[in-house]
């Protein structure tokens, strides 16, 4: 006879196989057109996060705060485009703004006036930044942070975090099996909200080997877990310390506050780089920083160069001026408000059910995967700050229990990213929050003996 534990699985693998059931019935023309895209792309996909089983869904239109997919199907956006879509879609002052970048012509292979009025707004909205660069991605804002900070020192070794996430060339990810593709630098890998092992495995380099400190103010892909005050302040120390530049990377989580997540902890980085929703909605990125750093950029008088055909793009510089004007510290805030809400009243959900255990401040060890670890976490957890929130499981069956809870929540007619991260935009309501808890509430009534250890 198979143990209990077997049992659960068994009965949960066959839940998610119903709910794959379901969703294949539903979105026939979905699945159509992803075996269509197999034939020209691997594995019909041409950016890995959007991949979900048994097929992603193909959207056809959004519409303020909802997505269609070709199917008919309409789902209220919970993912905002993982973080790039806080305005929402189809937002008529974007609109305008993109209609007047089609009426201009686009492409001028010269400056053109919107320029200098995006990097204004961004200078001012963020103290970190002095002086600013524009580039196409988060991705291309950090891998030219990182030149820059080693340009400048002269040195080689990059510190980043365990689950930290700076773009698809240099990311901290362990112990998937596969292989990253980061970039060929020297990175150094630490644990992030370890204080004292962070000290030490810096204290550890060859002297005057450490360039530059790339950090997260909030694990952003790695699961919405805040940095606290005393690690981020340790990095801020050590840098001074060691000649290093402090790289805050705040591509997801300059949203959190009107002048960026570390500016309202206090903390003031070297170098800042952003990205996602700033441009607009359009592809977009930046880095920027210390005057006397980014002056190295200077064509008149500085030492580094850096070309970029689409960096002063018109699409971008438009709607990127559109969407900063939008989104005003008063939108912001009640964006956030929402989000805290949000995961306060989730919180509750769980407590009232007796789904407990200690909440971790980082990603997960694998052994605390344990019933008998004394420290085990809540078999379902949500972690984040404002309006970026993440919905976790941990124990053996945790990766079934995450599939589930994201299907249960398309069945409810919500979207969101497979692995539970929640992005909120601003056209959402109090309305759409409740009905997000409430069909929480009801996925924990279907699984409650399968959330306690």
């Amino acid at each position: 006879m198979g143990s209990l534990s077997e049992s659960n699985s068994q009965t949960l693998e066959a839940a998610l196989s119903q709910a794959h059931e379901v969703y294949t019935q539903k979105h026939p023309a979905c699945r159509k057109n992803y075996h269509e895209a197999c034939k020209y792309m691997p594995g019909g996909n041409t950016r890995t996060v959007l991949f979900a089983n048994p097929f992603p869904l193909t959207i056809d239109s959004g519409e303020s705060c909802h997505l269609t997919t070709i199917d008919g199907t309409r789902y209220v956006d919970f993912l905002g485009e993982y973080t790039a879509a806080i305005y929402g879609h189809n937002h008529p002052e974007i609109k305008a703004a993109v209609q007047k970048a089609l009426d201009g012509g686009w492409n001028y292979g010269a400056h053109n006036k919107l320029e200098p009025e995006l990097a204004r707004l961004v200078c001012e909205r963020f103290p970190a930044i002095e002086l600013v660069r524009f580039v196409n991605s988060g991705t291309e804002a950090n891998m030219m942070a990182i030149a820059t900070a080693m340009a400048l020192t002269g040195r080689k070794k990059t510190l980043i975090f365990k689950k930290g996430y700076h773009g698809s060339t240099i990311s901290g990810k362990v112990a998937t099996g596969k292989p990253t593709i980061n970039l060929p630098h020297d990175f150094v890998l630490g644990s992030y909200n370890d204080v004292q092992g962070t000290e030490e495995l810096i204290h550890s380099l060859p002297k005057d080997s450490l360039a530059a400190i790339l950090v997260e103010p909030m694990l952003g892909s790695g699961g919405c877990f805040a940095g606290t005050s005393e690690f981020l302040t340790s990095l801020r120390r050590l840098a001074d310390e060691t000649g290093a530049l402090l790289i805050f990377d705040e591509v997801m989580t300059s949203r959190l506050d009107y002048h960026g997540l570390g500016s309202k902890m206090g903390i003031t980085p070297d170098l800042m780089t952003l990205g996602k929703y700033i441009g607009g909605g359009m592809s977009f990125g930046a880095f920027g920083g210390r005057k006397e750093i980014m002056q190295l950029y200077d064509p008149r008088t500085g030492s580094l160069e850096h070309p970029g055909t689409f960096n002063n793009n018109v699409f971008t510089m438009s709607a990127g001026i559109a969407g900063c004007n939008l989104l005003t510290r008063e939108k912001l805030d009640a964006l956030n408000g929402l989000g805290d809400s949000l995961r306060q009243q989730v919180e509750a959900v769980l407590s009232r059910r007796g789904i407990q255990g200690t909440v971790p401040v980082s990603p997960l060890a694998d052994d605390m995967q344990s019933a008998q670890h004394p420290q085990r976490p809540p078999k379902m957890f949500i972690k984040g700050v404002g309006s970026l929130n993440a919905v976790h499981f941990a124990g053996p069956d945790k990766d079934v229990l995450q599939n589930l809870f994201f299907h249960h929540m398309l069945q409810n007619e919500m979207y969101m990213a497979q692995r539970g991260f929640i992005a909120l935009n601003i056209m959402l309501t109090e309305e759409h929050v409740a009905q997000f808890v409430q069909a929480t509430e009801a996925f924990c009534d279907r699984f409650d003996s399968f959330l306690r250890w």
